[in-house]
């Protein structure tokens, strides 16, 4: 990804998706794993106490699916709500 923009602190508009699709490699499906643990003694420090953390880690490929990116977050489980919405 040499001369592109993708290692910058500031990607720009459309931030790394539209860098990599400019370049060719345009994302085409997501996949998201998560689990639940309860938090490290560092994420404590930014957790409510006992309260579980979400580990989602995000991976975006194209078409052919190659990876472009994958995303771990790690989220208070007290502090979002992880909407799903699909047909059966």
């Amino acid at each position: 990804m040499a001369g592109t923009r993708i290692l910058d602190t500031d990607t720009g508009s459309g931030g790394v998706f539209a860098r990599v699709s400019e370049i060719g490699h345009a994302p085409a499906h997501f996949r998201e794993d998560i689990v639940s643990r309860m938090p490290t003694k560092a994420e404590r420090l930014r957790t409510a106490a006992a309260t579980p953390v979400f580990i989602v880690t995000r991976t975006a490929v194209t078409a052919d699916g190659e990876p472009v990116e994958v995303n771990v977050m790690t989220m208070d489980s007290s502090a979002y709500v992880l909407p799903y919405d699909f047909d059966a």
